[in-house]
């Protein structure tokens, strides 16, 4: 792969082109770099996988280029190509790219099926910083390793911890809002490379977490596992369809189980508990 063809899919590749010289336009010299990160970094990508990518930029985006920026995602979104709408990222100031320590500060965020930026702490995380600086897929701009300071395990495996067991609270405390086919799928997946990812204390794919999960949790999560994969196609529909009830509270009692393991785990290895 090369920036010209960075995916295996001609249709995808067409977008980022469009996509990246867009942003460059809209921003001049505030522009550093633009980079694929999530599955398409760290593998096990597919036809039903986000297009996931961040942008590095000099300085915190300007009233008038985030109206630029606005203009310009609505007609990427509304392109006659399927993964047009599957795009998923946020613009990064290199100085908040660099710092792992500046995670969860608010950054300039277009979420998958969205046509217009908002502000969120989405992608502004320490995983996403390690997936970019050592997988990385550079489709304009430096190197990523240049651009992100090197991050401990430890810092990551307390990312990862966190994520498990406060966004499972989340979760647990208001189910009714997960209720759908395709939160039902996106939990089981994520909560297996989570697990995955912390013992491994490097990010993984879902495709990998799954498989892995499967082999080494309890053999009577493999079934609810296999099935979460019919959740992944057309999320546009499966977020407004019911789950099968029974997996559904299969789902939440996989979230209980997988958050014991984490937290058991850290014990071991005298992680800090959030």
């Amino acid at each position: 792969m090369n920036k010209t063809h960075p995916t295996p899919y001609p249709e995808l590749n067409i977008v980022l082109r469009d996509l990246v010289s867009s942003i460059q336009s809209a921003l001049g010299s505030n522009f550093t770099g633009a980079y694929l990160q999530g599955s398409f970094a760290v593998g096990d990508f597919d036809e039903c996988s986000d297009v996931d990518f961040i942008v590095a930029i000099e300085d915190d985006l300007s009233d008038d280029q985030v109206q630029a920026l606005q203009v310009m995602h609505e007609r990427i979104f509304c392109l006659d190509i399927a993964w047009a709408q599957h795009l998923e990222g946020s613009y990064f100031p290199k100085n908040i790219l660099r710092d792992y320590t500046h995670s969860g500060s608010l950054v300039w965020y277009l979420d998958h099926g969205s046509r217009s930026l908002i502000r969120s702490e989405h992608c502004n995380t320490i995983l996403v910083r390690w997936v970019v600086r050592e997988n990385g897929v550079t489709l304009a701009g430096p190197a990523p390793v240049t651009l992100v300071d090197p991050i401990p395990v430890e810092a990551l495996r307390r990312d990862i911890l966190a994520t498990i067991v406060n966004w499972g609270r989340e979760i647990l405390d208001d189910s009714e809002h997960f209720n759908n086919r395709f939160y039902q799928g996106f939990i089981v997946l994520s909560y297996c490379r989570m697990l995955h990812d912390l013992r491994r204390g490097c990010p993984g794919s879902k495709l990998a977490g799954a498989e892995w999960a499967k082999a080494n949790l309890d053999p009577s999560w493999s079934g609810l596992i296999d099935r979460t994969w019919a959740t992944r196609p057309d999320p546009a529909t499966s977020v407004h369809t019911r789950p099968d009830p029974a997996d559904f509270q299969a789902t939440l009692a996989f979230v209980r189980y997988v958050i014991r393991e984490s937290l058991e785990y850290a014990a071991e290895i005298n992680l800090p508990q959030p």
